[in-house]
């Protein structure tokens, strides 16, 4: 009989070893046997828990997205919950020592090159856009009217993304980053500064 939780562990080892072989391999040069071999197990569990590579790659792209998730929670834990605390523990969900490591900078981007061409890739991406896009705009809705918190939201995602992909592909990745953090979390508070300027003037 096997133990409790066993499934669940064998699930997330193989998730982690297609980031590994993503990573090492990229997307297209990964299969079922790069996988299995890393996570040492037969490759036909992979079918058994996720009905083939693709399932399984989407798998690991779910966690990735799920991670963000969590960082975005434990930050906000840690502050009052305001709205411009909020959105600094947005830019920093994006920038995380984990969303900077290889394993996960690799796995986006191969997987952001194939969300063109593949319609379950492109629905994660569209999801993912989505939700940085919406928690953006309600955080800045509550500072701002609504066409104003709509183009910073706007304007902030399109930063967060092309900071985040210009370090990723940088000859030094991990100054990039901190240096993008740094600027995405500048243009929030300008926004917000210019916000309460405007009030006062009012």
């Amino acid at each position: 009989m096997p133990k409790v939780g066993m499934k669940d562990t064998r699930k997330q080892q193989l998730i982690q070893a297609t980031l590994e072989s993503i990573a090492e391999l990229g997307l297209q040069n990964t299969t079922i046997v790069t996988i299995s071999r890393r996570a040492g197990m037969s490759s036909g569990i992979i079918s058994h828990y996720f009905a083939g590579k693709q399932g399984l790659i989407e798998a690991a792209l779910r966690y990735l997205l799920e991670q963000l998730g969590k960082d975005f929670g434990e930050r906000i834990k840690a502050t009052d919950g305001s709205p411009r605390q909020r959105l600094l523990c947005i830019v920093e969900a994006n920038f995380t020592e984990f969303q900077r490591s290889d394993l996960a900078s690799r796995t986006w981007l191969s997987f952001w090159a194939r969300s063109m061409h593949e319609p379950g890739f492109r629905r994660l991406q569209q999801i993912n856009n989505a939700r940085l896009y919406s928690n953006l705009r309600y955080s800045f809705a509550q500072m701002l009217s609504p066409d104003a918190a709509t183009n910073a939201a706007r304007q902030s995602a399109a930063m967060i993304d092309g900071f985040w992909l210009r370090s990723a592909l940088s000859l030094n990745p991990q100054q990039s980053f901190t240096i993008g953090e740094s600027l995405c979390k500048r243009f929030v508070l300008d926004v917000l500064k210019q916000s309460d300027n405007s009030i006062d003037e009012v």
